[in-house]
């Protein structure tokens, strides 16, 4: 079986995700350790000292990073994510119409026609601005920024490579 170069990428990437969600488990946590060393400690009636305790719910002061999500850097990478979408689409459908095969299996689904190939690359921009619209909402605002990144990265590769194998 030939190995594909999505294949080769997939492997690692696969790897690499399973490690962070491994090892980032602590982040999942809904306490500190500080909260869960004094909760044992509280569970073998040893008391508690009243400043550790909390007297009610804790107010977080305000994000610095706090901005509007149609503010001019989010125009500017999601205007390139379009734009790169849009060359991919162009790089793609030309290498098709010559002979070509579509190498993603998710885009290969909807390369029977130029209308399923053009709203495969519409849906794709669209759902990265939706992911980092749901990132903004919930107050991730450097994962915002990096979704766009990340989708402009790969489309850029995928245009450099549908060039250069032409």
């Amino acid at each position: 079986m030939q190995t594909t170069w999505f294949h080769a990428l997939l492997k690692p990437t696969a790897k690499a995700l399973l490690l962070a969600s491994t090892l980032c488990t602590a982040a999942f946590a809904q306490q500190t350790f500080a909260q869960q060393s004094w909760a044992m400690l509280d569970s073998e009636a040893i008391e508690v000292p009243p400043a550790v305790t909390a007297a009610g719910p804790r107010v977080l002061p305000e994000a610095p990073s706090r901005h509007r999500f149609w503010d001019t850097e989010n125009r500017v990478l999601f205007s390139a994510v379009a734009a790169s979408s849009i060359a991919d689409f162009a790089v793609t459908r030309s290498n098709l119409q010559n002979g070509g095969r579509e190498l993603n299996p998710v885009t290969r689904i909807f390369s029977g026609s130029t209308a399923g190939l053009a709203v495969n690359f519409a849906g794709e921009t669209a759902g990265v601005i939706g992911v980092s619209y749901f990132l903004h909402k919930t107050g991730h605002h450097r994962l915002e920024r990096v979704v766009p990144l990340l989708n402009f990265g790969a489309s850029a590769v995928a245009v450099t490579y549908g060039l250069t194998h032409r």
